[in-house]
C-alpha cells in the first residue's frame, strides 16, 4: 500500500469515527459476534498458514492462538455492557449538589503492529480490545509470517469495511509509512530496538502508546522445588513455538546443589515431550526464517552443550538444547534468546541470584520454582518484571482477567481482558453540577468570604 492509500484509508477512518456509528455498544457487540463467527469458520485454514508459517501442530496453534482470541472475544461479549458503563464516584461537600463519574470513551483510530511469533493471536487479540472500546483500526501484521497475515487480511475483510477496521501488509516501507501518519494510539508488539522506533515516532505527534517488548526472562529454581515437575513445566515453556515466545523461560537459574539433578531432569522431559529424535517431530516447529535461524546457531556453544544441539538447516530447525556451565559473560547471555536454547546458570545463594536479577533489565516474565512461601514472595516482591508465576511457566497470560504487559526495558502498558478495555479507551472525568443551587464562596471578591472562613476554622 502507498503512502498516498495510507493517508486516504486514514481519512476514511476518522471520517468514521467522527460519525459516532462505533459508539453504540450493539454496534460493537455485532462487530465482535461477526468477527468470532469468522474465526470459527476459517479454524482450519487458520492452522494451515500458522503451519506454515511457524511449522505448529493444529493443537498449538489453537491452545496457543485462535483459542485464546475466541476466548478474549467471549469474555467481551460478557462484559462489554458493564466496561462502557459510566462510572459514579464520589463528589466533594464543595461541589454540592452535582454528580462526578468516570465516561470512557473511545481513543478514536488505532494502529495495532503485530510480530511474526503468534502471527493470530498478537494481532486478533489487540484488535478485539480495540473494537470493543469503540475504535477504528489499521492493523499492521508482520511481514515475516505472510500466509497468515494474508488470511487475517483476507478475514478482516469479510467482517468489516475498511473505514472501520483495515489490514495493511507488507514490510518496512508500509510500516515507515504508517508510522509517519498520526494515530490516536498505537499498539505494539515486538522486538525492543523496533520499540524504540515506533515511540520515536509517536513522540513527533504525541501519540500514546503501548509497547509489548521482550527480554530475558529467568527461571528461577530454587533448591526446595519438585524437580521432575520443575522440568516438565519448564521444558514446556521454554520449547512453545521452538523457543519463539517473548515469555519463554530465556535461562535457567538455579540453586547449585540441585544444577546437576535438574540438567538430568530436564534431559529427560525433552525425551519424553519432543520424542528421541525432534528434527522430525511433526508437532515440533520452526524457526521462522534464515536469518534468525543463524544467529541462533551463533550462540550455541558446542563445549556446553549437554542435551540436544542438532540441527536441520534446509527445514529451518533446531533441536531443543540445553547448555550447561553457562555464565553471565557468554554469547548466549548477552542477548534474548528467543529460540530453543536453554543456558543454565547457578548460583551460590538465592539473595545473591535475587540481587543479580535486579542488576539486569527488567524482564517480561519470572519464574520461580520453589516449595517455599517466603522465597517465592521475596523473589516476587523484590525483582522488577512485567509478570509470571510460581511453579509453572507461560500459563499467567493465557486469561483474560488479568493483565498482560511489560515493565522498563521489557515495555509499557497492559492489555488482556478489562487491562485490554482500558488500554483503548480514555476516560472522561465529569462533573455534572446542577443548576437550583450556587455557592457564592468561589466568586470573586474573595476578601469577606476569607475572613468569615479564617474566623470559623482559627478561632
Amino acid at each position: 500500500m502507498t503512502e498516498c492509500e495510507i493517508k486516504n484509508l486514514l481519512e476514511h477512518q476518522r471520517a468514521y469515527f467522527a460519525s459516532g456509528e462505533t459508539l453504540d455498544v450493539k454496534m460493537r457487540v455485532e462487530a465482535l459476534k461477526k468477527l468470532k463467527n469468522c474465526i470459527v469458520r476459517h479454524e482450519k485454514e487458520i492452522g494451515a498458514a500458522i503451519r506454515k508459517d511457524l511449522g505448529k501442530s493444529n493443537a498449538e496453534s489453537y491452545m496457543c492462538e485462535t483459542g485464546l482470541v475466541l476466548s478474549e472475544i467471549s469474555h467481551m461479549l460478557k462484559r462489554i455492557h458493564s466496561y462502557t458503563r459510566e462510572k459514579t464516584v464520589p463528589t466533594p461537600l464543595a461541589q454540592f449538589h452535582s454528580r462526578s463519574f468516570k465516561k470512557p470513551s473511545p481513543r478514536g483510530v488505532v494502529l495495532i503492529m503485530s510480530p511474526w511469533n503468534y502471527p493470530f493471536l498478537l494481532t486478533l487479540d489487540p484488535l478485539v480490545d480495540a473494537i470493543a472500546a469503540g475504535n477504528t483500526a489499521v492493523v499492521k501484521p508482520s511481514a515475516y509470517s505472510p500466509n497468515t497475515s494474508s488470511l487475517i487480511k483476507s478475514m478482516v475483510e469479510e467482517c468489516f469495511k475498511p473505514s472501520y477496521v483495515a489490514v495493511v501488509t507488507g514490510g518496512r516501507e508500509e510500516n515507515t509509512c504508517l508510522l509517519k501518519e498520526r494515530f490516536d494510539y498505537i499498539f505494539f508488539t515486538g522486538s525492543q530496538a523496533v520499540g524504540k522506533e515506533v515511540m520515536t515516532r509517536a513522540a513527533v505527534h504525541l501519540t500514546p502508546v503501548t509497547l509489548e517488548l521482550g527480554g530475558k526472562s529467568p527461571c528461577v529454581v530454587e533448591k526446595s522445588a519438585d524437580l521432575k515437575l520443575a522440568a516438565k513445566r519448564i521444558v514446556f515453556g521454554k520449547y512453545l513455538n521452538c523457543g519463539q515466545t517473548c515469555v519463554a523461560p530465556d535461562y535457567v537459574y538455579c540453586d547449585r546443589t540441585i544444577g546437576d539433578r535438574l540438567v538430568e531432569e530436564i534431559k529427560k522431559q525433552i525425551r519424553k515431550q519432543f520424542g528421541k529424535d525432534p528434527l522430525k517431530n511433526s508437532s515440533y516447529g520452526k524457526i521462522i526464517n534464515e536469518k534468525h535461524f543463524q544467529r541462533l546457531l551463533g550462540l550455541m556453544e558446542e563445549e556446553k552443550i549437554v542435551c540436544g544441539g542438532r540441527t536441520d538447516e534446509k527445514n529451518l530447525k533446531i533441536e531443543p538444547t540445553v547448555m550447561d556451565g553457562v555464565t553471565f559473560q557468554d554469547a548466549v547471555m548477552q542477548e534474548e534468546i528467543f529460540g530453543p536454547i536453554l543456558p543454565i546458570l547457578t548460583y551460590e545463594t538465592f539473595d545473591g541470584a535475587i540481587e543479580n536479577i535486579r542488576s539486569m533489565a527488567h524482564p517480561l516474565a519470572l519464574y520461580i520454582f520453589t516449595s517455599s512461601k517466603e522465597a517465592a514472595d521475596k523473589i516476587l516482591s523484590r525483582c522488577g518484571f512485567g509478570g509470571g508465576c510460581v511453579n509453572d511457566t507461560i500459563i499467567h497470560l493465557a486469561t483474560s482477567e488479568m493483565g498482560f504487559g511489560g515493565f522498563g526495558e521489557s515495555g509499557m502498558g497492559s492489555y488482556h481482558g478489562k487491562a485490554g478495555f482500558d488500554t483503548f479507551t480514555h476516560y472522561k472525568s465529569i462533573v455534572d453540577k446542577k443548576t437550583w443551587l450556587d455557592l457564592p464562596m468561589r466568586y470573586q471578591p474573595y476578601k469577606k468570604i476569607y475572613d468569615k472562613l479564617v474566623h470559623v476554622f482559627l478561632r
